[in-house]
């Protein structure tokens, strides 16, 4: 059932920025690298020049998904020194799940999102977040995956709730 009255809505789905390498603490604690915290800031660039302003953000609560958020969000919004805070202010939801989360529990979370949401940004991991772009548009999917910091614009007429298809319209890797 699409929406009836057209209404087309995105799904960003964002692989978490470049994270140190495994060592001793738990992996859900990893950090960005530097090159990780640039490249979170240049992905919200990207998103504020093409209007892709999100109106929920699902996050996973790993530390490097939370830390890709925060350098989205700065690159969204601009440093003070410019023109000064652009874009919105979306309601973010931290859901543990997501660490782990395979396509059919990430497809679910979206589907919950508000029906009047515009613009959904789901920040994930791999495989998942590979995985859900391919299950929503399997003809585009890159079949190697995201990699670090990729956005993936999905487009779709489906209210959250029915979602079961979208295509995808655009993609970036988002390097700083």
């Amino acid at each position: 059932m699409t929406d009836a009255g057209g209404r087309e809505r995105s799904l960003v789905l964002l692989r978490h920025a470049k994270a140190e390498p495994p060592g001793d603490d738990r992996d859900a604690d990893r950090r960005l690298t530097a090159r990780g915290d640039a490249d979170a800031a240049a992905a919200g660039g990207w998103l504020a020049r093409h209007g892709l302003l999100p109106d929920v953000v699902f996050c996973s609560t790993a530390t490097r998904t939370r830390e890709t958020w925060h350098g989205v969000a700065l690159g969204i919004t601009g440093s003070p020194d410019e023109t000064g805070p652009a874009g919105s202010s979306p309601a973010v939801r931290y859901e543990p799940g997501v660490y782990e989360a395979g396509p059919a529990e990430l497809l679910a979370l979206v589907r919950s999102a508000p029906p009047e949401a515009t613009t959904v940004l789901l920040v994930a991991h791999n495989p998942g977040v590979s995985l859900l772009s391919a299950l929503l548009d399997p003809e585009r999917a890159d079949p190697q995956g995201m990699r670090t910091a990729d956005l993936v614009v999905h487009r779709t007429r489906f209210p959250w709730a029915d979602l079961r298809q979208a295509d995808i319209t655009a993609r970036h890797t988002a390097r700083g």
